[in-house]
């Protein structure tokens, strides 16, 4: 009797277009915090603190806790990450779209990724723009009292010109919430014959859609230790362990050769 690892291989196996859905839990294996479990960031405060509003209102508390607990430039990918972008050079995955903001996936080789909340790497001008780092935030941070306006431009009010990291804060809208960016990822899922979720409870919404708009009979694997609201619709195979092990063993598998 074949195993879930068995019957989850041979879906990767069989694919040309996989396309992966990834969430907090496959950085929390390169050391990351994630947000909702019991030792996550929102244990360290409300979710507001990660609003538009709160950013508005306080952007220095609003700097020091997301330079502090969302930017992670030591963390290293983890086998997972490396698995993923081998597959990619393989020609298995050619889209990775991610909830996550820490640019693992990108250290760890991988091309094609869609970080649909954003990234910590980078911070803009509200209102001309202008790019800086997060290297340059933390400078502008120690040099600064107004570090967080910008002064390549000029506005009436001053909050115009505020400097916001490019992620996706509640009551903010990203590059990939527009119809455009939703349409593209819309069309990469119907044009998978297979859809791998890793380290995504699948419960925040407008990610936790995207499974929905898969073509009926295209298996969907979840590798996820907590549940998802999928974990019992038709076709998806559920496994209930660490990431990096299982994609270590069915990379192996796929490397062994065809599952009977």
């Amino acid at each position: 009797m074949l195993s879930n690892i068995d019957i989850c291989t041979s879906f990767i196996e069989k694919a040309k277009n996989i396309v992966v859905l990834t969430g907090a839990g496959i950085s929390t294996e390169s050391g990351i915090r994630d947000f909702r479990s019991k030792t996550g960031v929102y244990q360290l405060a409300p979710e507001t603190i990660l609003s538009l509003d709160y950013f508005y209102r306080h952007p220095k508390e609003f700097y020091q806790f997301a330079i502090e607990n969302l930017y992670h430039p030591d963390a290293k990918p983890n086998c997972g990450h490396e698995i993923l972008a081998k597959w990619e050079e393989q020609g298995r995955v050619p889209h990775i779209i991610t909830q996550n903001i820490d640019g693992l996936h990108q250290k760890a080789g991988s091309k094609n990724v869609i970080e649909f909340h954003g990234t910590m790497k980078t911070a803009s001008c509200l209102h001309c723009g202008k790019i800086y780092s997060a290297e340059d935030m933390i400078s502008r941070m120690q040099t600064s009292e107004d570090f967080y306006v910008c002064a390549n431009c000029n506005t009436k009010r001053v909050e115009d010109r505020f400097i916001k990291p490019d992620v996706v804060l509640f009551g903010d809208a990203g590059e990939w919430f527009s119809v455009q960016g939703f349409n593209t990822i819309l069309r990469h899922i119907e044009e998978a014959d297979c859809l791998l979720v890793l380290g995504t409870s699948l419960k925040v919404t407008p990610f936790s859609t995207f499974p929905q708009y898969r073509e009926r009979g295209v298996p969907m694997v979840i590798i996820n230790k907590g549940d998802t609201p999928y974990n019992h619709a038709d076709g998806t195979y559920v496994i209930q362990d660490s990431i990096g092990k299982t994609l270590t063993e069915i990379d192996k598998h796929l490397n062994e050769g065809s599952i009977s």
